[in-house]
């Protein structure tokens, strides 16, 4: 099981990705939060098949697509961090953090 948390950043939301892998070629993913634009997203995406999400560009990326039709704002963090999830679960990446830092 991978877990991430994810602090949105001005929307003051805390979001917690879970995925773990199934039997075969798919992972779930379990999304807990306070943002009703996420919580919306979460049944949608609940069940991934793991190359369409590692290995597949934006425009066809089924947490994107999901994100696109029920995220309002674009720069939310929480489809990236179910990719970075879906990839630690499935061995194709390390669980390095990630962060962004404004520069002033």
């Amino acid at each position: 099981m991978t877990r991430l948390k994810v602090n949105s950043g001005a929307c003051g939301f805390i979001s917690s990705v879970t995925v773990e892998k199934e039997k075969g070629k798919n992972v779930s993913v379990r999304i807990e939060t306070d943002c009703e634009m996420v919580r919306n997203l979460g049944p949608e995406i609940a069940s991934l098949e793991i190359m369409s999400v590692a290995f597949t560009n934006f425009l066809n990326n089924p947490v994107y697509k999901a994100a696109a039709k029920h995220l309002r704002h674009v720069a939310c963090p929480v489809p990236c961090a179910v990719i970075k999830a879906v990839e630690v679960e499935s061995g194709f990446c390390l669980p390095r953090d990630v962060s962004m830092t404004f520069e002033k």
